[in-house]
């Protein structure tokens, strides 16, 4: 039987290992070559004699490595290009200009990024080649408002719907109306250029019309569901009146509309996904495998309240020490997707931080279980943790300091809480995005 200690290491290692997978820059040669005077993208040819300029937008937390395996590859053929990356996501560049920026939380500084992208783009003829680089983080970070609405309206808009516990996709529907760029409108900026846009998913179900809000895909939501999801969520008397006035108007057909599944526009655009959660899991199974447990991949669709979610994981665990079902030991199971959490108080945290401190009040006092939940951009919410590895003697080491559990749980405080216990997970920025992956080891 392995200790705790190797469990919580071998933890580590499978998510470590997961991290590697979804490199962006390795992923973007996988798709992206150049045989002689070439360009090949996912098996599509595109003859660089026969265009113009070769340039390069993007945005996303990956984007600057994405871009760096696209200076590689181009070489001379590239004229230049800006991405727009999270702050601390960095990377040297040649002809690729980088800017940070604000995220979750769009800010002056990516709304400046993103005005120069339009201007580049608004410059287009039809004989360039647009490579787009997406990832997740690109919501936020590609961000320029709709006419008549203001940065301050839509950085008001984004902390509601985070804060209500809104999902992903309802949240990018309303962030596509409200934006100049996102939900096919790049693409209608960009032509009649051809656009590729190579894609990291942090979507569940990888659905391209939802990551980064859909800069370069048609967009199947309407004025009417944003208004349906501000309803919902029973915003309406809490958003800006620009917005509300906006969002009326655009309901009673007085806003054009995003562009739309079956738009010609939408003929000289290939949207190519280079990897996804699914890439992480599978490499975290195969390390799993190679130390020795049993695996299961869960799912890769995982969603709804994180602290939800960590009650089924921990049921899993003593299922396993039961039965050995789902799986024999040593066991591995592993999940991916994206929880949210609906924020009641004002503690520090996020979902994945969230989710360990739930697990780890489900496991107390069991023994041969180890359960780790971290975000695969190294960033939990708002903090410097990627989540939490958990184990059936967390609860006493924090009691032992004088937390009590429950308390910082219904704080949303999970960070202090795994803090003093000492079983934050912290990678520092990792450089990709594919949502998160979860482990359950029991030995």
């Amino acid at each position: 039987m392995r200790s705790l200690t190797q469990l919580r290491r071998d933890a580590r290692t499978i998510f470590d290992a997961g991290l590697r997978a979804v490199d962006p820059a390795e992923l973007v040669k996988r798709e992206l070559r150049r045989p002689r005077d070439m360009l090949e993208v996912a098996g599509r040819h595109y003859d660089l004699a026969k265009y113009r300029r070769l340039y390069v937008v993007g945005a996303g937390k990956a984007s600057a490595r994405m871009a760096s395996a696209v200076e590689d590859i181009a070489d001379g053929s590239l004229h230049g290009g800006i991405v727009i990356v999270k702050y601390g996501h960095s990377v040297p560049l040649n002809k690729i200009k980088v800017i940070a920026a604000g995220h979750p939380v769009p800010d002056e500084a990516g709304a400046n990024a993103t005005r120069e992208i339009i201007a580049a783009l608004s410059q287009a003829k039809k004989d360039d080649l647009i490579l787009c680089l997406l990832s997740g983080g690109g919501s936020a970070l590609l961000s320029y408002p709709a006419d008549n609405l203001s940065l301050e309206d839509k950085q008001t808009m984004t902390r509601l719907l985070l804060d209500c516990g809104a999902k992903i996709q309802e949240i990018n529907a309303i962030r596509k109306h409200l934006s100049r760029v996102k939900g096919g409108r790049l693409a209608q900026l960009a032509s009649p250029a051809t656009i590729v846009s190579l894609i990291l998913s942090d979507v569940v179900g990888d659905h391209i019309e939802s990551i980064a809000s859909g800069p370069t895909a048609p967009d199947g939501t309407t004025f009417s569901d944003c208004w349906r999801i501000i309803e919902r969520y029973g915003l309406i008397g809490q958003i800006p009146t620009t917005v509300r006035d906006f969002l009326e108007q655009g309901v009673q057909g007085k806003i054009a509309e995003t562009p739309k599944p079956g738009d010609r526009l939408f003929e000289k655009v290939q949207n190519v996904i280079v990897g996804n959660n699914r890439t992480a899991l599978l490499a975290a199974e195969h390390q799993a495998e190679a130390l020795g447990y049993h695996t299961l991949i869960l799912s890769s669709f995982i969603e709804g309240e994180a602290r939800e979610a960590a009650l089924f994981h921990s049921a899993i665990a003593k299922e396993i020490i039961s039965t050995d079902n789902p799986v024999s030991r040593p066991a591995c199971v592993i999940s991916g997707g994206e929880t949210t959490v609906t924020i009641r108080s004002d503690g520090r945290g996020g979902r994945n931080q969230e989710f360990a401190l739930a697990a780890a009040i489900e496991i107390d006092g069991t023994e041969g279980v180890a359960i780790l939940s971290g975000g695969t951009d190294g960033t939990d919410g708002p903090t410097d943790a990627a989540g939490g590895i958990v184990d059936g003697t967390t609860i006493k080491r924090a009691k032992n300091r004088g937390l009590e559990a429950n308390y910082y749980l219904n704080r949303n405080d999970s960070y202090r809480f795994l803090q003093a216990a000492g079983d934050l997970l912290v990678t520092g920025p990792t450089f990709t995005n594919v949502m998160d992956l979860r482990l359950v080891l029991v030995t």
